[in-house]
């Protein structure tokens, strides 16, 4: 008797054991983190509707494009150059004239006047 509990207890606890790895594997499989150059003004844009648009660049060479998401933890100030480390995670199920990928500020590593 005393075999088959311990057996039955070995089996639960290896199977939450594999459940909560795959759990955390998936998410990291879902996110990366990246920097992000935001510019000191925005410009005008048009996604589901006209708004304005943060200008990013992933290098520091590239050239400017609008940013149509927002950047949760983020609060732009205009007059100024960003850089940021931003967490991107894909969202499961998007909305259609969403976005397919969150951005959260991890950490601003820089701000300056322009």
């Amino acid at each position: 008797m005393k075999t088959i509990s311990f057996i039955k207890l070995f089996f639960i606890s290896f199977s939450a054991f594999i459940l909560l790895n795959c759990t955390a594997t998936s998410q990291t499989a879902n996110s990366a983190e990246k920097t992000l150059f935001v510019g000191s003004e925005t410009k005008d844009c048009t996604g589901v509707m006209p708004m304005k648009c943060l200008q990013v660049r992933e290098n520091a060479a590239d050239s400017w494009g609008n940013f149509y998401s927002n950047i949760e933890g983020f609060t732009y100030e205009p007059g100024f150059e960003y850089e940021l480390k931003v967490k991107t995670e894909k969202i499961a199920n998007p909305p259609m004239d969403g976005s397919s990928i969150k951005y959260i500020l991890v950490k601003q590593v820089s701000k300056v006047k322009k």
